[in-house]
């Protein structure tokens, strides 16, 4: 029998428009969960909520760049005003440009951080206090497997994500008393549109012959890691690094 793990909770998704963000808000409402789709591009963030629920009841989509702490607030304010709940936060949205450590320049570096790890901070410090008014929630920070690997040219981009994982385990630790599960992902190669701008067909391939698994990493096997961790199947969990990467890395 179908089993409704997220009915009628509400999430949050952020960078939800396309790629992994997109595939976890569709199978969140799979699952029952009323969805609020936050990403910057709000006609593909738009897109994805009508083709969710073209009603709008169950699927909001709201055009919000998260290193705007105002354009946050204000999402996390309509969600408890419009369904008076936050159950679940996916902490997604991210950029990965490459570059060389040596061209990089300060405002890149600033960048990276700010979308990749500070916009976490603005989101979870907005929602905290109402899960914690609540008793429960959980909370979903997407990493990336290029912190257990290191990896050239990326250099801002592994300080951001090792950061994501550092702020799961600290708030873990701060929220655990009041309920609240605060774990992490780290994807490895995963097959998204987007990859094809900054990876060759030649660096993919190289990829997936360091895997385990000799196959494509695919954005549904985040949104499952990410259900499990957002739905009760979870509640012995916190503080967590799960690697979804094939296999690639070990820890």
């Amino acid at each position: 029998m179908w089993q409704m793990l997220l009915d009628n909770g509400v999430a949050i998704v952020t960078g939800a428009g396309t790629g992994i963000g997109q595939e976890i808000a569709r199978l969140f409402a799979a699952h029952g969960a009323r969805v609020v789709l936050l990403d910057r591009n709000a006609e593909a963030n738009r897109a994805t909520a009508q083709e969710l629920d073209p009603s709008g009841r169950r699927a909001v989509a709201l055009p919000v760049d998260v290193r705007d702490r105002a354009a946050i607030d204000a999402a996390v304010e309509r969600t408890i005003r419009e369904w008076g709940r936050i159950d679940v936060l996916i902490n997604n949205a991210g950029i990965y440009p490459r570059q060389e450590f040596l061209s990089m320049t300060e405002a890149q570096w600033d960048e990276m951080q700010d979308v990749n790890l500070k916009s976490m901070f603005h989101s979870q410090q907005a929602v905290l206090p109402h899960m914690i008014g609540c008793g429960h929630g959980k909370i979903v920070n997407i990493s990336s497997v290029t912190f257990h690997l290191g990896v050239p040219n990326l250099t801002h981009y592994v300080a951001s994500k090792g950061g994501v994982i550092g702020l799961t385990r600290s708030l873990a630790r701060e929220f655990g008393k009041n309920n609240i599960h605060i774990n992490c992902i780290t994807p490895g190669a995963v097959l998204v549109e987007a990859e094809k701008a900054v990876v060759s067909d030649e660096q993919v391939q190289a990829f997936v012959a360091q895997q385990s698994l000799q196959r494509r990493i695919l954005p549904i096997d985040i949104a499952r890691t990410a259900l499990f961790l957002a739905c009760e199947l979870s509640d012995g969990l916190t503080g967590q690094t799960l690697n979804v990467d094939g296999g690639w890395v070990m820890h």
